[in-house]
């Protein structure tokens, strides 16, 4: 029964994510070329600052490009296919990934309701955590691969690689070691999805309790179920995203090819002073966009394939 359980979860968790990869990966290219540090600073005033002598020094203000000047730069230049750069790796990586993370949450899960108060804020924090931990240490060369391709830069015609070729050149160039740069950034990024399950999972808690109050005998879940459980995760990943969101920044800069950006704190000191701290929100609105409905398809499809599955039992 429990290995049943197990395949449950995997079956559901691929297909969640599967679902929500496709949707939402225009949204993702766009927001990792916002995070980038290729992207063109464009001036927008002149600010003057006094000095001591009482002069004056004009220095130029400068803002990177807006949403949907990078969409209407890509389109132009890049074609709209561009838009859908890394979804072969995505595609690859997300069912895997989706299914190894939700079959590691419930199986933590299970293991930590027998240690802690059972379904408390401790549990959902520690298996999210833990799930997250495994995830991303086994797919991080996926994503690595998929970050480079959505960085890729290369006009309409140009010859751009495919998932096999940026794999090939980043071993050439890096060797093995280049398939993990970002990974304590991901490490880092743990945090969110602790703090998006610990809502989730709380939010879920209190509706099934509304339910069970309205409802006093048991009845079948129907789609206002799922459309609750959509809005649950919805705002569980948009708190989560603002708290936590820095971590993509620096986790792009140090996937990027041949940069100065070498480890963790070092990124983070460099985009601080070279840029200053609203770098670290650099396409924070498309990663909304992106992350709240695909957080809200993936984990409303899991609930409802477990569920269908389990009466199918």
């Amino acid at each position: 029964m429990a290995q049943k359980d197990t395949f449950l979860h995997l079956i559901a968790g691929g297909c969640g994510g599967t679902v929500g990869a496709i949707v939402t990966c225009p949204l993702e290219v766009l927001k990792t070329r916002l995070q980038s540090s290729g992207l063109s600073l464009r001036p927008v005033f002149q600010m003057q600052l006094g000095t001591v002598n009482g002069a004056g020094v004009i220095r130029p203000g400068a803002v990177s490009p807006g949403l949907l000047q990078v969409l209407r730069s890509i389109l132009q230049k890049e074609g709209p296919r561009s838009l859908f750069r890394g979804l072969g790796p995505n595609l690859v990586g997300v069912a895997p990934s989706r299914a190894v993370y939700f079959a590691a949450y419930s199986k933590s899960k299970e293991t930590f309701n027998g240690i802690f108060v059972p379904n408390s804020g401790v549990v959902h924090v520690s298996s999210a955590g833990f799930a997250a931990f495994i995830t991303n240490s086994l797919m991080n060369p996926v994503w690595m691969v998929k970050t480079r391709m959505q960085l890729e830069n290369k006009a309409r015609g140009e010859m751009r690689m495919n998932a096999l070729q940026c794999a090939r050149y980043v071993y050439q160039t890096e060797g093995p070691r280049g398939f993990y740069r970002g990974l304590t950034a991901s490490y880092a990024g743990i945090s969110e999805t602790m703090i998006c399950f610990l809502i989730y999972e709380t939010l879920k808690k209190r509706m099934a309790e509304q339910l069970a109050t309205v409802a006093k005998t048991e009845r079948q879940k129907g789609a206002s179920d799922f459309l609750g459980l959509m809005v649950a995760a919805a705002f569980a990943k948009g708190c989560a995203s603002c708290v936590a969101y820095p971590h993509e920044v620096i986790r792009t800069r140090l996937r990027e090819e041949g940069s100065k950006y070498k480890y963790f704190f070092q990124t983070a000191r460099l985009v601080a002073v070279e840029e200053g701290y609203a770098a670290f929100y650099r396409g924070l609105i498309p990663q909304l966009f992106r992350q709240i409905p695909n957080t809200a398809i993936t984990l409303s499809t899991y609930e409802l394939i477990v569920y269908l599955l389990a009466e199918s039992k």
